[in-house]
């Protein structure tokens, strides 16, 4: 591999490309710095496109008397659901009351979940009435129990849009392109990439998630804050029930289950909670399937066992090690270790989808004096990448109205993914012929040739996976002539 004849200096190298690494970079770039972010693999390919696809306080956070980051995490809803209102929704979850905690116990949490959330767009909690006939009749019993708003987000594609917004301020996302190693040298870090690049960087982050603490020990650094490795595992089966709404299910471990409405045809299930030693543990198991059917089949008059699993994603959680013995109880919020013993080095521990923005805007804070700024607060307000919509309905119809060939379901998801930049993707094209070779599920040339152009898709799972979801709605030899097209189409 050729070697560059110069070495580019950057104000920030940043390792790993998840949601930390990304609200990172679009936050450093926001704030007029040069930067450059390195992912060995895909965008969001582990830990980011592995979670419940939610944007939520955590209420179940409240009994470990995590207020201050429930009360982060609900101003972070409501920031995100005006900044991306495209891959981001209210959705309603149901909690039936089954004994698991006493009722006055969740009324109480719910209420105060609605305090901490101060003024939101998103309904109060209320208690299940007799007349939610459509809540109460997926579940065996339901004489009880509440109804509360969350969101729904598309983990990967928020990742991806974080990436895109800092792109297009001048940042530099390599992706495929992982850190060979680096060293202080001076007043600059010194590192080799696998793309046969040296770079330095006045200042280093270390977003690396699972891998975190490897990171560490590969730049010859002590890390003073400890990492404990939780495998969160979700399963997908045929749908269960209709309706745009989720139930949150009490477990007889004190765990809670999420069932949730996904890509319109399923169920997605989960979490578990399993301490794993590696990153590379991030597999599902036999016993977290039988766990997850388990958990749907006390609640729901629907029965599944693991022969229905249509399929699974597992990922695991960096979670900051603050001395929790069980895995359920290990706090969620994130800790942002600075070193300054030379050029700056900011490790992230821990963290969620939920408050990476939050998160980002904070780190960029602690690096800004070690970098001779001023750091600005440079995202609250902003929409991401195809967010200024205004009303998505409106916005749906006048895509319908412009592009009928679409149809209904394909016009839906594609205004959903892309938002406003769908004017752009479709700005030459006036008929289905337009749209090049069809793959199957509504996927259509144009569509994959602007994932690998515009949204860094190096190979077919990249687009069918992470890009979108598309891939659980091809059939096997649909699935085999898209990877077929892709490879002639962008050969390595």
């Amino acid at each position: 591999m050729a070697r560059y004849l110069t070495t580019m200096t950057y104000d920030l190298l940043i390792i790993g490309g998840g949601i930390n690494g990304a609200a990172i970079a679009r936050e450093a770039a926001l704030n007029g710095r040069s930067v450059l972010l390195v992912e060995r693999d895909d965008l969001a390919s582990h830990t980011s496109s592995a979670s419940t696809k939610l944007i939520h306080g955590g209420l179940r956070y409240l009994e470990y008397y995590e207020f201050k980051l429930v009360a982060e995490a609900l101003r972070e809803r409501e920031r995100l659901i005006h900044a991306a209102p495209h891959i981001i929704y209210p959705m309603r979850f149901v909690l039936p009351h089954d004994g698991a905690r006493p009722w006055w116990f969740l009324r109480a949490g719910l209420i105060l979940y609605d305090l901490l959330g101060g003024k939101m767009s998103l309904p109060r909690s209320r208690g299940l009435r007799a007349s939610d006939a459509d809540l109460r009749a997926p579940l065996k019993s339901a004489t009880k129990g509440f109804v509360y708003s969350d969101a729904w987000v598309d983990d990967s594609r928020l990742t991806l849009l974080n990436a895109l917004d800092a792109a297009a301020q001048g940042a530099e996302i390599a992706t495929r392109t992982a850190l060979l190693s680096a060293r202080r040298a001076g007043n600059v870090w010194r590192a080799t990439l696998s793309d046969g690049r040296e770079v330095a960087a006045r200042g280093l982050v270390n977003a690396a998630g699972p891998w975190v603490a490897d990171t560490l020990g590969l730049l010859g650094v002590n890390a003073q804050s400890g990492v404990r490795l939780i495998k969160g595992s979700h399963i997908v089966v045929p749908k269960l029930f209709e309706g745009d709404h989720a139930y949150i299910l009490q477990q007889p471990d004190g765990r809670i289950v999420f069932a949730i409405p996904y890509e319109g045809e399923f169920t997605e299930i989960g979490t578990t909670d399993v301490p794993v030693e590696r990153p590379e543990d991030a597999v599902i198991d036999g016993h977290e399937i039988a766990y997850l059917c388990a958990a749907v089949n006390r609640h729901f008059t629907a029965q599944i066992g693991p022969g229905d699993v249509r399929s699974t994603w597992s990922g695991v959680r960096p979670l900051y090690d603050d001395g929790a013995s069980d895995a359920k109880a290990v706090t969620r919020d994130y800790v942002l270790e600075l070193d300054t013993n030379g050029p700056v080095l900011l490790s992230v521990f821990g963290g969620k989808i939920t408050t990476a923005r939050h998160l980002a805007e904070e780190a960029v804070v602690k690096i800004a004096a070690p970098l001779g700024f001023t750091a600005q607060r440079a995202t609250r307000g902003r929409t991401f990448p195809g967010g200024d919509t205004g009303d998505f309905a409106a916005f749906l119809a006048e895509a319908r109205a412009r592009w009928p060939f679409l149809g209904e379901a394909r016009s839906e998801r594609m205004a959903r993914a892309y938002g406003t930049m769908l004017h752009q993707m479709l700005r030459s094209i006036s008929d289905e012929a337009a749209m090049g070779t069809a793959f199957g599920a509504g996927l259509t040339e144009v569509e994959a040739r602007w994932m690998h152009d515009r949204e860094w898709a190096k190979t077919a799972d990249d687009a069918l996976m992470r890009r979108s979801k598309l891939g659980l709605h091809l059939s096997t030899g649909e699935r085999a002539a898209f990877e077929s097209w892709w490879a002639s189409a962008y050969p390595v």
